[in-house]
């Protein structure tokens, strides 16, 4: 017979902390792991990695063709949202065109009824109208654009002649923007990138599994580390032999093209929606306990 202990104990009215725990309720904390974080040579569009690299000056990297295609797609977007403003301006000025006019009949035929009819209105609320709202001899039938008022009255309870509220087109920004950063990204501010790749390792199964290096200290290059491209010529080098030797020097040390301070870039690891790289790697997730929520089902029980 087991032990009456407070994990076998399932008979209370409420539930027990190791039962919360298995019902995965609330603040659950998970470190996220390496599948979890971006390579550095990985493109931010496809995750996959670098075909011809294109680097921003805020230093998120994608692959030419990725990068390309996103920009087009963004031009395109925006010519369809300004075709469409344009239209709805039109389409306004229109019918505040016709409202004018409306307006200008209306007045007209106001006026003419004071001026025209036999007998002066009343005022008093008991004097007989017709249905179309004038007194006695002064009494007309409803002008035209009344009775078009009263053909297109919409009733709104009616499913079929629901009144629908017209969607408000903005004015669309003519700047592309970056997928990473969501800075404006044109594309003459895009430079290539080249990394430097380890020839010493040989026997590799894959030969898409390439191992890059600095050029400077021969270290291989990894998440661990921060990286530096220069966007005059676009060799990546580690921070720490960018800040020692080509801060001091205004010079590269693969081409020997001269830089300046301006032209060292940080390149960005992780950052996309299946990633994440910096000081925030632990995940957080708040469930409510409830009936029928099926959170056991979701998240296994934990192990005790």
């Amino acid at each position: 017979m087991p032990q009456r202990h407070s994990k076998n104990n399932n008979d209370l009215a409420f539930f027990t902390y190791d039962e919360k725990r298995k019902l995965g309720y609330g603040t659950q904390k998970e470190r996220l792991g390496r599948d979890s974080i971006k390579p550095f040579d990985a493109c931010c569009l496809c995750l996959k990695p670098f075909i011809d690299p294109m680097c921003c000056q805020k230093g998120h990297a994608f692959c030419k063709e990725c990068i390309l295609e996103c920009l087009l797609a963004q031009k395109k977007d925006i010519q369809r949202k300004l075709a469409a403003h344009t239209a709805q301006q039109k389409q306004e000025k229109e019918e505040e065109e016709e409202r004018l006019m409306l307006q200008k009949a209306r007045e007209l035929d106001a006026f003419d009824q004071q001026n025209h009819g036999a007998v002066p209105q009343y005022s008093d609320r008991n004097h007989s109208r017709d249905k179309n709202g004038f007194h006695g001899a002064n009494s007309v039938k409803a002008t035209s654009y009344e009775e078009e008022a009263l053909r297109t009255m919409k009733a709104f309870w009616l499913p079929s002649a629901t009144p629908e509220a017209p969607a408000k087109v903005e004015a669309p920004s003519s700047c592309t923007i970056c997928p990473e950063g969501k800075e404006k990204l044109k594309l003459k501010s895009l430079f290539p990138i080249h990394f430097t790749e380890d020839t010493s390792e040989q026997d590799r199964s894959n030969p898409l599994d390439k191992t890059y290096i600095c050029p400077s200290c021969k270290v291989t290059l990894t998440n661990t580390l921060s990286l530096v491209a220069l966007s005059s010529c676009g060799h990546v080098f580690c921070k720490k032999c960018a800040d020692k030797f080509m801060v001091v020097d205004k010079v590269c040390l693969v081409c020997n093209k001269a830089c300046k301070e301006r032209n060292l870039v940080n390149l960005e690891k992780g950052g996309t929606g299946f990633a994440g790289h910096g000081d925030h790697l632990e995940a957080r997730d708040f469930k409510h306990l409830g009936s029928g929520s099926g959170l056991g089902l979701v998240r296994p029980a934990m192990k005790t």
